[in-house]
């Protein structure tokens, strides 16, 4: 006797989409405790449907690759430069953007006015929102100031009915807020499902290709930092664009994760104002604004992201415990880190540390996570463990090891000259990078150093 071609009844991963025929507690794909709903799966669709395609397009068929044109030259700008930058030069057609932020930290506010800005250049931009309605939408762009004709509004959660729309007005640019809220009528789960989302994905995928628009999904985080929903979804996507700030700081970030038309770990870096958010233009002038002057334990490091050099002061606290064993604490740095570079100071300098309280804070909320930081990070633990402060006109880069030796870096040049545009005049930095350095103002002092002894010396 054949099984009836109706759904089927699945428990599905929130987490990573694994699949299961009966409920279980742990997920033995990802680890993930009590993420299995139930879901129930539509049967697949027709061979004539499938090979129509969305759109009733035809079935694509294979081209010489000498025939297919290039589309480098063809990205438009967004009228946002920090924007442009982090997606690589500008917007690719037929791109699929996800967007990912904690919640309230801007990414409406910044899409809207991304929104805005490509009405101006293109015939027709599209605004989906699921969870705002069109009078909301107003008011935020009255706040923000902005005006643009071509700018349509469409609260909408029906992916059929929002592609009817699609169809009729024939969009240069989507902007979909969120890409949770969407549900297909092919399907009987909830929205914001695994296989809704999954399912939305593909198909706003398959319109981005189809017919060279680029669209943008805005997508929800989940309490670990991480965009809600399958990780198939970032796989599907061109660019995952993740939003960082912090509540207290006027400052955002958008960095890219991923992104298949540029550098991935691009970052853009926004003030948040009245106005919306507006580009910093000069970020290491921002982020060395309020350093103090004569402090013991503060150092100016030169950090890159992506392509960009940013100078970032870095701050060390020791101070002696009261209970022998000392506790640690970092802000903005990998503590493992830390740890590392304190057990070779005691072995290798002999600074004793492991009875006093070693705290380590990046100022201004950005996080390092490169490699150049390691000899800021051990100049400022030896800064404050002395308490003398170091030259306010003195920058360091530079990586260490175990062994107490400094390693090169790259793109030195790249970081000596913001150096030099800020003012700095002294840069202490391993002598292996010394060699390949290009002639640069005689106002910079450069100093190499070959391991941590000779740093603390040549910097106290």
């Amino acid at each position: 006797m054949s099984k009836p071609k109706g759904p089927r009844l699945v428990y599905a991963c929130q987490s990573c989409g694994f699949q299961s025929p009966k409920w279980l507690g742990k997920c033995p794909d990802c680890g993930e405790w009590n993420g299995f709903v139930e879901e129930r799966t539509s049967p697949a669709a027709s061979t004539a449907a499938a090979n129509r395609g969305m759109f009733g397009l035809n079935a694509m068929r294979p081209m010489p690759y000498a025939e297919i044109e290039s589309q480098d030259d063809s990205r438009r700008e967004s009228g946002i430069p920090e924007f442009d930058r982090v997606l690589g030069g500008g917007i690719v057609p037929g791109s699929l953007v996800l967007i990912g932020g904690e919640p309230g930290v801007g990414k409406s506010t910044l899409m809207a006015q991304v929104a805005s800005s490509l009405a101006a250049s293109y015939d027709a931009v599209l605004y989906v929102s699921g969870e705002e309605s069109g009078r909301q939408i107003k008011l935020r762009g009255e706040r923000l100031g902005l005006a643009a004709d071509g700018l349509f509004l469409l609260p909408e959660t029906c992916l059929e009915r929002i592609f009817e729309q699609v169809d009729s007005m024939g969009p240069g640019a989507i902007i979909v807020d969120s890409v949770q809220t969407i549900y297909s009528t092919k399907l009987e789960s909830a929205p914001g499902s695994v296989s809704q989302v999954r399912e939305v994905a593909n198909q706003f995928l398959v319109l981005a290709k189809s017919l060279s628009v680029p669209v943008f999904l805005i997508g929800h985080v989940t309490k670990d930092g991480n965009i809600a929903g399958p990780k198939a979804l970032e796989h599907i996507v061109d660019t995952v664009l993740s939003f960082e700030g912090e509540r207290h700081h006027n400052h955002r970030i958008v960095r890219a994760v991923k992104n298949r038309f540029g550098a991935s770990n691009e970052i853009g870096i926004f003030e948040m104002t009245e106005r919306g958010l507006v580009p910093v233009l000069n970020p290491s002038a921002m982020f060395l604004s309020e350093r103090p002057v004569g402090a013991a334990g503060s150092v100016v490091v030169a950090a890159l992201e992506g392509s960009r050099p940013l100078l970032v002061e870095l701050q060390a606290l020791v101070s002696s415990s009261q209970y022998g064993t000392g506790k640690r604490m970092t802000v903005g740095v990998d503590a493992s880190r830390v740890a590392l570079l304190m057990a070779m100071l005691d072995k290798r300098l002999g600074m004793q540390l492991i009875g006093d309280d070693v705290f380590v804070n990046v100022a201004g909320g950005i996080e390092l996570d490169e490699p150049a930081v390691d000899l800021g990070i051990v100049a400022a633990i030896a800064s404050s463990h002395r308490n003398r402060a170091l030259d306010e006109r003195t920058v360091v880069f530079g990586e260490v090891g175990l062994a107490g030796e400094v390693r090169a870096i790259s793109q030195a040049s790249l970081r000596l000259r913001e150096a030099l545009a800020m003012g700095f005049r002294r840069a202490v930095l391993p002598q292996t990078n010394l060699a390949g350095l290009p002639m640069l103002d005689d106002g910079l002092e450069l100093v190499g150093v070959r391991s941590v002894a000779e740093a603390i010396e040549a910097l106290f």
